[in-house]
């Protein structure tokens, strides 16, 4: 020891202890240090999630980590889900002494989180019993189960229960716990802790339970145990800790609690200088791939290449041959044979089960070994991509191959992994959530007791965005700073959310990781139940560094809708689309996407990537390669676009800096756009290997100074070499640092673009069949329905309602069209369908409303179901009225009812189905049918859609000149522009504020999709009566960018208007050569003949005024004189919102 108090700190709780910890790893190992200490523990609630990051920074320190958990321990049996004795749980901490400890207390954390969860996850004596070797036991804080009993004044079940743990642990590896931070109960604990200690003699050890880092932090631990439990720090009824005394005490304030007892101080550090706990870095754990008998990985991985590199290439020429061979060496020499053909054998399981599997993503594309085994359906040769991009023989690590899947069909594929190589051989990957700069101030303001407004407010002021912090919000908004600096409580909770930001507060499963292992998962890291799957409890840059292999299946929806799209083609025009050999070029398809026909073209669907695709104007599916690197933030914030664009078409000259260059950027026009391009100019200029420009890339990417002055020293070497002016080299190589922020991957650009044209072929080939895909694929989406319905009708494709004999279960195609599936209507479930669909194959088609309820088990489909196929037009078809239906339904479920009876019994054998029907049908009265209003009301109600007409029809060309909600909601229209949205009101919620004042949320529907508008009191008080469910409104306020889980986009009512009442303003537009007398003259006269109530606007290019007319120059919005002001000033010069 160097500190002059013999001491280590045994219980410990980091940030990992998730809203409980306040102790960031790094600032406490580094304070350990400070304070002269040489061990320190880690002792998280019931998880062992930072074990690995507390490690190594230990290990980096020179500080010996101590591997340890605080585990809850259940009363009794750890599968009973209810309290003992008035306790659901005792807490215990446990230390692994050596590796064998290590695992066996990996097993009990895993096993209490898979077994023994009630509230939190608890072991018990029998899994204690099982896994105690290798573990040193501590007997806890006042909630360990021997102070507990204690506490209750029972020495005699605390003496029992002590008998019990060190018959499980042995009494040189049990030692009783002190804690002092001023509470009684400790008191009362520590006198009847002492008396079992001497009597059984066992080692004393002194702790405290730190929770944060200094006495000081205890205000923000306080804070961060309110957003845990939702609470604010003026609640009485919170909860919280007894003192300020939960922090890393220096060894010298600890001899001042425990002055008395000198052994319990120096036992810390026996204790920890017996634990040692090494991980393994260095070695992989793949999982043996079953081969067949007599065979290596490197022969079997050969011998496939080789047996389906034939249908990849029709001539295998020597180009092919010595890529696979230069490919299968680099592979076998880095000890991945079996890698690959994990990859393949698991994708080929899919393929032959018909799961749709994705033509590759990310750097993999790159690899012909890949592409021959039908990992990735690119060509790595035809696309220039390189292998040395994805596995570089220079920097040995884990080759990273990710795959789309079915989002339908994926869990079959894990399950076939989990078969394969067995289930606790295979697990998902835990993911924590952070508490990110928006939400801090939005946490820590709620736990303050701040209003919702206030912290809205700042919060607002901080640019959105994942690696956005406070510190740099503080420093580059200049708004944010001055509230800041001149608000002091603003500052107070700006402070406290700087020391809460980015502390883990949630974990989860990864949506895509999966980890596949040797032995069980157990072997090497705790598991437990995330989102209702298993995970492991390390993230999965962890999971890797400890040699096991990581893969994502990323379940992608667009892989559905093409297998759905396929599908219906085949079934409605008998052609078999082959998705992996689709033409290259195609004239329709190019046609679609030069008018900006992207929408549900799979990554290209945003208003940003049509405005690009039509300045592009691609002639095939390789022009679409570029535009998956350029549409993202960088590039587009750099002007790369509009030179890559200018380039295509000529406009601008492109320059290359050295003609070596031009070959490597020629179909870039000139801009450095893939990470491969920088390579392969490394490559050329400098002589570097692909490895070594790879390695150059990544310390480009990464701003690794000492590395890019080393490497930037060997490239002017190089290019010397090659007769290259200094000067002009490092004005390349300064060329090649600024494109390492934006370059992108070319590999996973191809891979998603190709994706991108299966989808905009088949959308401009066989446009119904695809859209009906992708509408089922989101049907359970009712706002992207609205949208894909929308984009439907504006492609000329009409929407049938659903039809008893002639819908599907999903959307379907029919004679062009494309019909409502079934499964849209409400309260039908799948058991239901089955059994309709089922009759309707048997027994074909259904007559009348009398023969479907005689042959459709009501069993099966009850009278809801039935009423609600009827209120949405299921029967139409058959010829009667829905209120006629309805009217009859009470007697044909009962005459129905008795012919089902009669059928069961036996009693129908003389006349046949027909004639039964007949004689049961019941006429139908003499009545109208319902008004449309209340027709589309129903479907809406049932389907969540309106099919055969919509409220807003009738408001048709008052809505032209609004803004639509789906452009607000794709995020088109600026934070705080002024906008007028019209449509129905779906939903309305109201609220009472602070101050006893009413206000409102409305939820607005128009054709394209819906939006939260918040109506405070003043505007509510004055639109009261348009504030209700169903109105028809036009609401004129703000777009407002929220922090809304659900409404991240909402609008801020200034005004509402019903738009029955609502009159749109012209705006009239003058070029600066019509501003001349005869001009205004002809205005003035139409003025005058069409004056009315409807505002007019008037806009001078010229000057770029816009002036508000006076009254009598307004109009009255006749067809007549609309006419009359394009006729005098064109086309174009007129518009109406």
């Amino acid at each position: 020891m160097t500190g002059s108090v013999p001491f280590a700190h045994l219980h410990v709780h980091t940030e990992y202890s998730l809203l409980d910890g306040a102790n960031r790893i790094k600032p406490l190992i580094a304070r350990v240090k400070e304070l002269g200490m040489e061990h320190i523990a880690i002792t998280d609630h019931g998880n062992m999630f930072g074990i690995m990051e507390f490690y190594k920074t230990c290990k980096a320190e020179g500080i010996n980590p101590v591997i340890g958990c605080e585990v809850y321990v259940a009363p009794r049996d750890r599968h009973e889900q209810y309290e003992v004795d008035g306790t659901r749980y005792y807490h215990l901490i446990l230390l692994a002494e050596n590796n064998e400890g290590y695992r066996n207390l990996v097993q009990l954390v895993s096993r209490a989180n898979t077994e023994g969860m009630y509230y939190k996850p608890r072991v018990d004596k029998e899994l204690l019993r099982k896994y105690s070797k290798g573990l040193i036991c501590l007997s806890a804080c006042i909630a360990g189960e021997v102070p507990a009993w204690i506490i209750r004044g029972d020495m005699f079940r605390a003496e029992k229960v002590l008998q019990e743990y060190l018959e499980i642990f042995g009494r040189e590896n049990f030692f009783i716990e002190l804690q002092n931070h001023g509470m009684p109960e400790e008191k009362k604990a520590m006198a009847g802790l002492l008396e079992l200690a001497k009597k059984y003699q066992l080692g004393l050890v002194a702790t405290n339970d730190a929770h944060y880092l200094k006495r000081e932090d205890s205000e923000f631990h306080e804070i961060l145990l309110c957003i845990q439990t939702g609470r604010t720090l003026d609640d009485p009824g919170r909860m919280r800790f007894a003192s300020d005394d939960f922090y890393l005490k220096t060894p010298e304030e600890m001899q001042g609690l425990f002055s008395e007892y000198p052994e319990a101080l120096a036992n810390t550090v026996k204790i920890a200088e017996r634990c040692h706990v090494e991980f393994d870095f260095e070695h992989r754990h793949l999982p043996n791939f079953p081969l067949p008998d007599g065979m290596t990985d490197e022969a079997y991985l050969r011998q496939l290449c080789e047996k389906y590199l034939p249908e990849r290439y029709e001539n295998i020429t020597q180009e092919v041959q010595e890529r696979l061979d230069y490919e299968l060496g680099v592979i076998h020499s880095m000890g991945f044979d079996s890698y690959f053909l994990i990859v393949w054998d698991f994708i080929n399981y899919a393929r032959s089960v018909n799961i749709p599997v994705g033509p590759g993503r990310g750097s993999a594309a790159g690899s012909i070994v890949a592409y021959a085994l039908g990992i990735t359906d690119l060509d790595p040769l035809q696309y220039d991509l390189l292998f040395e991009r994805f596995l570089n023989p220079e920097r040995v690590t884990m080759p990273d191959i990710d795959i789309d899947f079915c989002y339908v069909r994926r869990e079959e594929v894990i399950d076939y992994v989990k078969q394969r190589y067995g289930e606790d051989h295979v697990s998902q990957i835990i993911t924590f959530g952070t508490l990110k700069a928006k939400n801090a101030i939005r946490d820590v303001a709620r736990a303050m007791g701040m209003s919702y407004a206030e912290g809205d407010r700042v919060s607002k002021l901080i640019p959105s965005g994942p690696k956005v912090t406070l510190q740099a919000a503080l420093d580059s908004v200049d708004e944010f700073r001055k509230l800041y600096e001149e608000d002091v409580n603003v500052e107070r909770l700006v402070d406290m959310a700087k020391r809460v930001e980015g502390l883990r507060r949630n974990c989860g499963k990864h949506a895509a990781g999966i980890v596949i292992a040797r032995n069980p998962i157990t072997d090497y890291m705790p598991i437990m139940i995330a989102d209702g799957a298993l995970v492991t409890q390390f993230e999965k840059d962890l999971v890797e560094e400890l040699g096991l292999l990581k893969m994502d299946f990323l379940g992608l929806r667009t892989l559905t809708v093409l297998d759905d799209a396929v599908k219906n083609i085949k079934q409605n025009h008998g052609i078999d689309v082959d998705l992996r050999r689709l033409p290259h070029t195609d004239e329709k398809t190019c046609r679609m996407l030069c008018d900006g026909g992207t929408g549900a073209v799979f990554q290209m669907e945003s208003a940003g990537m049509t405005r690009i695709m039509r300045d592009l104007k691609p002639e095939g599916f390789t022009d679409l390669i570029p535009l998956v690197a350029l549409y993202r933030p960088g590039p587009l914030g750099s002007g790369m676009v509009d030179d890559f664009i200018d380039g295509r078409h000529g406009e601008k000259k492109v320059e290359y800096l050295h003609p070596l260059l031009e070959p490597i950027l020629r179909e870039t026009f000139g801009v450095v756009l893939y990470q491969e391009q920088v390579m392969q100019i490394v490559q050329v200029l400098a002589g570097f290997s692909l490895g070594q420009a790879d390695l150059l890339r990544r310390a480009m990417g990464k701003k690794k100074a000492a590395i890019l002055m080393a490497q930037k020293e060997n490239f002017l070497q190089g290019t010397r070499q090659k007769g290259i002016d200094d000067s002009l080299a490092e004005r390349i190589f300064e060329l090649l640092e600024h494109f390492a922020d934006y370059g992108f991957n070319k590999s996973h650009s191809a891979a998603y673009a190709w994706v991108a044209w299966q989808t905009a072929y088949l959308k401009a080939n066989y446009p119904a069949d695809f859209m009906a895909a992708m509408l089922t694929s989101v049907m359970d989406n009712t706002d992207k329905v609205s949208q894909y319905i929308e984009q439907c009708k504006r492609m000329g494709i009409k929407i049938l309602p659903p039809d008893i004999n002639a819908s599907q279960v999903n959307f379907s195609v029919d004679k062009g069209a494309i019909r409502f599936g079934l499964a849209a209507i409400k309260n039908v479930g799948e058991a239901a369908l089955s059994v309709m669909m089922a009759e309707r194959e048997k027994g074909g088609s259904f007559l009348s409303l009398m023969d479907f309820c005689s042959r459709v088990d009501f069993h099966a489909v009850n009278k809801r179901s039935v009423e609600n196929f009827i209120r949405c037009g299921c029967f139409d078809s058959l010829g009667a009225k829905r209120a006629q239906l309805l009217a009859v339904f009470p007697s044909v479920s009962e005459a129905a009812a008795a012919v089902q009876r009669d059928r069961a019994n036996g009693q129908m054998g003389l006349f046949d189905a027909e004639e039964v029907r007949q004689v049961a049908e019941i006429k139908l009265p003499d009545i109208p049918e319902a008004e449309p209003e209340v027709l589309i009301g129903w479907e809406k109600e049932i389907t969540g859609f309106y099919i055969t007409g919509h409220p807003l029809d009738k408001y048709q060309a008052k809505l032209a000149g609004l803004t639509p909600v789906s452009k607000v909601m794709e995020g088109q229209v600026p934070d705080g522009s002024k906008v007028r949205l019209g449509g129905i009101v779906v939903e309305c919620i109201r609220r009472t504020t602070k101050k006893g004042d009413m206000m409102c949320f409305l939820r607005l529907e128009d054709y394209t999709n819906t939006i939260r508008v918040v109506v405070f009191p003043k505007v509510f008080y004055s639109r009261i009566n348009l504030s209700e469910q169903d109105r028809r409104i036009v609401v004129l306020g703000k777009v407002d960018f929220s922090d809304d889980e659900r409404d991240k986009i909402q609008m801020i009512a200034e005004d509402i208007i019903s738009l029955e009442d609502y009159q749109p303003e012209y705006y009239i537009a003058l070029r600066p050569e019509q501003e001349k007398p005869e001009i205004f003259d002809g205005l003035r006269r139409i003025f005058q003949q069409h004056h009315g109530s409807r505002v007019v606007y008037m806009y001078f290019y010229g000057s770029k005024k816009l002036i508000k007319n006076e009254k009598r120059y307004w109009l009255d919005g006749s067809a007549e004189a609309e006419a009359e002001i394009r006729k005098l000033l064109g086309e174009g010069s007129l518009k109406s919102r």
